[in-house]
């Protein structure tokens, strides 16, 4: 009998090194076919200084609303690896961007946490004062206010049946924190089939590495990125 031998098997680039490019290869009539998806090298990845851009935000559909996450007193507070002050204050500028152009805010806030046994358990008394929305919000009387329990805004609230009834078709999302309420209300919006845009210098998290994580592999599958400026440019072309 013959022996047949074959050629070493080449595993291809490591990790690190397909990180600039990552090849996705399909089978067509036994002919490989590349295409290749744009990604930062491992050293760039984000840490507690920088946001990651994995896609170019393109556009703003004519009825879009603002979606603010958990911008309140209780959680501005906490130790997050961004200043939460800048957070607020890219919030407080496109919740106004948004209202000059006559689109929908909605500002959320979290009263309570899901009753479901948990190896990390919510920490203890909440002082006086800790759901309130931070004043730089600038709360109108137009604005729509939703109170949840968990870590996405539209379970067990009204959230979808207003957006809805005002014909949203896309929403933006921002807020604190990164990997919880922003990331969790984003995936529910995606699902109900909402367009989903994520204004990543609006946002942050407790940890860089959750944050990362959020902005680099989760939201490219939801919608787009894009910074506030770019946002508020979008929507003011897109009322004018």
């Amino acid at each position: 009998m013959r022996k047949v031998t074959h050629p070493p098997f080449n595993p291809g680039p490591s990790r690190e090194r397909r990180s600039i490019g990552e090849f996705v290869s399909s089978q067509t009539r036994g002919v490989a076919i590349q295409t290749v998806r744009k990604r930062l090298p491992v050293d760039k990845f984000p840490n507690k200084h920088t946001h990651v851009r994995n896609i170019m935000l393109t556009t703003l559909d004519p009825l879009t609303a603002l979606i603010v996450i958990d911008l309140q007193k209780g959680v501005v507070t906490l130790p997050t690896v961004h200043p939460a002050q800048e957070v607020v204050r890219n919030a407080s500028a496109l919740a106004d961007a948004f209202r000059r152009a006559g689109l929908p805010v909605v500002l959320v806030n979290v009263t309570a946490g899901a009753p479901g046994r948990t190896e990390q358990p919510p920490g203890g008394q909440r002082p006086a004062g800790w759901t309130d929305l931070v004043p730089e919000l600038n709360r109108q009387p137009q604005d729509h206010t939703v109170s949840k329990q968990t870590w996405g805004a539209f379970t067990r609230t009204d959230l979808e049946q207003h957006l809805r009834k005002l014909s949203v078709t896309q929403v933006v999302i921002i807020g604190i924190s990164t990997s919880i309420g922003v990331e969790s209300t984003a995936r529910q919006a995606y699902e109900f089939g909402f367009n989903v845009t994520l204004a990543i210098d609006a946002m942050t998290d407790l940890r860089a590495e959750a944050h990362a994580n959020s902005v680099a592999r989760i939201f490219p599958r939801l919608g787009e990125t894009g910074t506030t400026a770019e946002i508020i440019a979008l929507v003011e072309r897109t009322r004018a």
